[in-house]
């Protein structure tokens, strides 16, 4: 599948969001051709079969026990039942096995890689194993020290569980997922239109985003000899319109116009210039039952 950039996501936790085949039509209409779905729904799945529009899908956090202790067989049903039931296989880029685990659910930690484990092994038995990745989405917390960037480290109770993902990531190919969601920075910095930069290493930063997203090149290169070419693909980043700090309409136009445009010149980060990076703005609508800020 060609790598579009910039995708979106598409959360469900409302009451009065539009008919899917409603959002299907806006999303056509928009020219978006990746979406993050943070479970397989299957309302949402169906009317986006045939369309070409490559999907994220998330596996809910508790799922994992079952899919990390079940045998490769109960893997393979699940998907083909939740998955590949409402939505043909080449139309799934990614798998996303549990959301924010490390952060705030430990009792799911210790379940992610196993379940991945058995999920890899089904897509082997469908033949898409290659074709389709799978990983799990982290907030940027889990790192311990962000700063200066290149003295970055990851949580060490998370070491246990973070050290054999990066080895599934390296192995098959699959990319770090991240949340890049700006906090606690000027808004200048965090805007995209710093005139003041920030220099570690070496190279110059005059935004958050690339900060983050190099803080975790430079942690994962740290882990272990090997790491350091697995690649980072923000699954989540944006800005809030009502209730978070700076939130505006307008600012949230800016940060995620510059997010865009970052991601869609290949540009890269200091650290990996050249390199393209794939990104997920949030959110496609508000979800009026997750409470907390607006997007």
């Amino acid at each position: 599948m060609a790598a579009a950039p910039v995708g979106v996501c598409y959360g469900r936790v409302a009451n009065n969001l539009p008919l899917p085949s409603d959002v299907l039509s806006l999303i056509k209409s928009n020219g978006i051709t990746r979406i993050r779905l943070f479970k397989a729904d299957p309302d949402a799945l169906k009317p986006f079969s045939g369309t070409g529009i490559e999907l994220m899908i998330g596996v809910p956090n508790e799922a994992l026990p079952s899919l990390a202790n079940g045998i490769v067989n109960y893997s393979l049903e699940w998907l083909q039942s939740n998955n590949f039931a409402h939505i043909p296989t080449n139309q799934v880029r990614y798998i996303a096995v549990g959301n924010e685990v490390f952060l705030k659910d430990s009792f799911y930690t210790p379940h992610v890689v196993p379940a991945i484990g058995n999920l890899y092994q089904a897509l082997h038995m469908l033949g898409v194993a290659d074709t389709i990745k799978l990983s799990s989405s982290h907030a940027a917390t889990i790192l311990s020290s962000s700063y200066p960037l290149s003295a970055g480290a990851f949580d060490p109770s998370l070491l246990p569980a973070m050290v054999p993902l990066m080895q599934f990531l390296r192995d098959t190919g699959s990319p770090l997922m991240l949340h890049n969601n700006p906090h606690d920075v000027s808004l200048d910095y965090a805007l995209f239109r710093s005139i003041n930069v920030e220099n570690d290493n070496n190279l110059a930063y005059n935004n958050i985003f690339d900060a983050t997203v190099d803080a975790f090149v430079y942690v994962i290169a740290m882990v272990r000899e090997g790491f350091d070419g697995i690649p980072v693909v923000v699954t989540e980043t944006g800005w809030p319109t009502v209730g978070g700090e700076a939130a505006s309409v307008e600012n949230a136009l800016a940060y995620n116009g510059n997010v865009a445009r970052r991601a869609l010149s290949n540009v890269g980060t200091p650290k990996r210039p050249g390199v393209g990076f794939e990104v997920f703005l949030f959110d496609l609508f508000d979800e009026n039952e997750k409470g907390g800020v607006e997007f």
